[in-house]
This record gives C-alpha cells, sequence and structure tokens, in this order.
C-alpha cells in the first residue's frame, strides 16, 4: 500500500492506523492542514457507521483481509474459555508477522508480513513463510541464520532500543531469538473497542 493511500486513510477513519502516521512530525503536519482547510461540519456517523470505522481500523492497522477478520471473529464468538474480545485480540497479536514486528525484528507489520514470507524468520527451527500463523506460548521465533547477514537485519541492537517492548514477549538480543512468554491482555491496549467491532459482526 502507497503512503499516500495509508496518509487517506488515516483521514478518513480518524486515527493513526499505521507506523509511519503515528509520529509527531505526522501529527504536527496534519495539524498545519487542518488550519489551512476551511472548517466543515461534519455529519455525525450512525451507529452501524461507527462499528464500520472501528472494524476497518483494526483490518487495515493489522493488514489483514475482510475474509480473514471475519474468521478470526466467528472462532472468538465461540471460544469458552475467554471472552471473544480477549479471544480476537490473542489471535490477532500472536500471528506471526505481528510477533516478529512486536520482537522489533521490522519497522511495520507491512514489512514483518514480507520477511515472513520471504523464508527469513524461523518458528521452532523450522523455516516457515505463512504470515499469518498462529504462534503460541514456548514459541521460539529467530531470524533464519543465512539471513542474518542481510541488510534489513544490519544495526538491530540499535533498532530494537526504540521499540516498545511488551509484556507477552523476551528477545535475546545475542542469539537474535525471541520467545512467547504469556498471551497478550486486552486491557493493556488502549486502540480499538473490541466491543463495538464485534457488535457489527453480530448484526
Amino acid at each position: 500500500m502507497i503512503i499516500k493511500t495509508k496518509y487517506k486513510l488515516c483521514r478518513r477513519l480518524g486515527a493513526s492506523l499505521f507506523e509511519k502516521t503515528q509520529t509527531q512530525k505526522y501529527a504536527l503536519s496534519e495539524t498545519r492542514k487542518s488550519g489551512n482547510r476551511r472548517l466543515k461540519r461534519k455529519k455525525m456517523p450512525s451507529q452501524y457507521g461507527l462499528q464500520l470505522i472501528e472494524k476497518q481500523k483494526l483490518r487495515f492497522s493489522y493488514g489483514i483481509r475482510e475474509k480473514q477478520l471475519s474468521r478470526y471473529v466467528k472462532e472468538a464468538m465461540v471460544q469458552k474459555t475467554k471472552s471473544p474480545a480477549d479471544s480476537l485480540y490473542t489471535r490477532l497479536e500472536l500471528r506471526l508477522d505481528n510477533v516478529v514486528y512486536r520482537l522489533g525484528l521490522a519497522p511495520t507489520r507491512a514489512m514483518a508480513r514480507q520477511l515472513v514470507s520471504h523464508g527469513h524468520i524461523m518458528v521452532n527451527g523450522r523455516k516457515l513463510s505463512v504470515a499469518s500463523h498462529k504462534t503460541k506460548i514456548g514459541d521460539k521465533i529467530e531470524i533464519r541464520k543465512g539471513s542474518q547477514g542481510k541488510v534489513v537485519f544490519a544495526d538491530l541492537q540499535d533498532k530494537i532500543k526504540d521499540v516498545i517492548s511488551v509484556d507477552w514477549l523476551n528477545f535475546d538480543i545475542k542469539k537474535k531469538e525471541g520467545k512467547v512468554i504469556a498471551e497478550p491482555k486486552l486491557e493493556n491496549q488502549e486502540i480499538f473497542d473490541f466491543k463495538i467491532i464485534l457488535e457489527f459482526y453480530g448484526r
């Protein structure tokens, strides 16, 4: 997805969906632009409109197709061990491309998805190229030996310093190996309203 399209999506959905639109520089740029535009009275969205916007925010942020998200929701709704919202969030966060992104091996989820699909990532010693693969507690995620010298992984130690760490992942920089040590908790995120998203699919 080209950058201009990403910016349009963020303006339309009213959210910083992508890593490039979550910087202070982008926020200042948007503030200046809004000051130059004529103020227009925005129409208040309906309940359905709010649900649709929230669903689209989630889908574009994780970079998944509508069919995939719909399937995840159906799986979450039949879960009995946890709430549907918790189950949906856990499924999205434990996707292999998202884990690679959270570990700091890639600056964006899109890049993480590319690294996985090109065979640069291994899970428990086995090369995997399926970005949607569901990881689990105890899984070891590492850079394939033959890929460690690639430019994309250069200065990894410095890059990881800027990554916002999550408490359910652990990363050993010497081994270039990460590990899933717990399940992600919905209570630790404040970006998406999963209740509204589930209401959209429950219509």
